[in-house]
């Protein structure tokens, strides 16, 4: 095991810069040296966007929709006047939905305060949405300030350098220190970013390309040819699991949709109404005293969809609504408008497990 005493710093702060500038990632919010040189700045509206979009999101995944807020609401001030049903529709199938309603809650306070995301830490850290790392990478790649940004990448290349004989939970104070005694003053907008790219293309949590990596002479996980045995595991639990049932009610080519409490899981999003999401698989009879009306309900597809933290199987059962049938929330939705609704994943899953 190793501490940033042990670490030749200004040796492998130019070594990984030097790897950055011949191989890291060109990516369509990033200023790279190249582009500097050529008079272009960075937008710290756009790279705010993209690390939103990217916490828990991959960067392949995350793209067509960094494209497609930016063609719609091209400024701050533009995503600040958008409703919250547009966003949440545009937003729909990245997960995570608690970060588009701070995404909203964000601009807003950015746009009244006249448009301009601030460089200042603590600023950033007082904005909706916005937690150390996302603070510390819009400081260092809107900014080009001083920021030790730490994200999962680095948080694993940290680990194998070290031989951090801890899991990454319980040695995140050792790895923002050694971090933060890399974290080069002179250039740190692409240390940040060469950082997290040492840990996307080449410290990679299977195969690492250790051969590839310009620190691996002080890379303890490569001297024991065993990177990856780093991050050491943590014991794993088991995932709970929920049971319900969703009810979809149809009149013709339209379905029933209301939409969820604003706070909570998929808050404020379109839902099918459903059971509570309990362990316990509901009798027949019980579900029905959670329906919407009274109806010889049709049982049809079981959706199964994973969270965070718990599975869900959805059992769906649909009817067709009486004429004089008016529900006192939600409204009426053409299916073939499903691909262009703020409907999350499962929702999504369920209306076609119910057609």
């Amino acid at each position: 095991m190793k501490t940033e005493a042990d670490l030749p710093i200004a040796d492998m702060r130019i070594r990984l810069l030097d790897w950055y500038d011949a191989e890291g990632r060109s990516l369509p919010w990033r200023i790279r040296p190249e582009d500097r040189e050529s008079g272009r700045v960075a937008d710290p509206y756009a790279v705010w966007l993209s690390e939103i979009m990217l916490q828990q999101t991959t960067v392949p995944h995350a793209t067509p929709y960094y494209f497609k807020f930016l063609e719609r609401w091209p400024a701050v001030q533009d995503l600040a006047a958008a409703s919250e049903d547009e966003v949440f529709a545009a937003w729909a199938g990245l997960g995570y939905y608690a970060r588009a309603r701070n995404l909203m809650a964000c601009a807003r306070v950015v746009s009244d305060a006249g448009g301009a995301f601030p460089s200042d830490e603590a600023a950033l850290l007082a904005l909706p949405g916005i937690g150390p790392y996302t603070a510390a990478a819009i400081r260092a790649a809107a900014f080009d300030l001083p920021a030790s940004v730490v994200d999962g990448n680095v948080e694993r290349v940290i680990t194998r350098l070290c031989a951090l004989p801890l899991p990454v939970r319980h040695s995140k104070p050792e790895i923002k220190r050694i971090a933060a005694a890399l974290a080069s003053p002179d250039r740190p907008g692409d240390y940040a970013q060469a950082n997290m790219d040492l840990g996307a293309t080449v410290c990679t949590p299977r195969s690492p390309s250790c051969p590839s990596c310009p620190w691996q002479t002080q890379c303890v996980a490569r001297a024991q040819d065993n990177p990856e045995a780093y991050p050491v595991k943590a014991a794993k639990t088991a995932r709970p699991h929920r049971q319900a049932v969703g009810f979809a009610v149809f009149r013709g080519p339209q379905i029933w949709l209301r939409k969820r409490p604003p706070r909570g899981l998929l808050g404020g999003m379109l839902e099918v109404p459903s059971t509570e999401w309990c362990p316990d698989v509901l009798s027949d009879a019980e579900a029905k005293t959670h329906a919407p009306f009274a109806a010889d309900w049709d049982t049809r597809g079981q959706v199964r969809h994973v969270f965070t933290h718990f599975t869900l199987d959805l059992q769906m059962w649909r009817a067709e609504a009486a004429d004089d049938w008016e529900p006192e929330t939600g409204g009426w939705y053409a299916v073939s408008d499903m691909d262009q609704l703020a409907l999350p994943s499962l929702m999504k899953k369920a209306v076609r497990a119910s057609l």
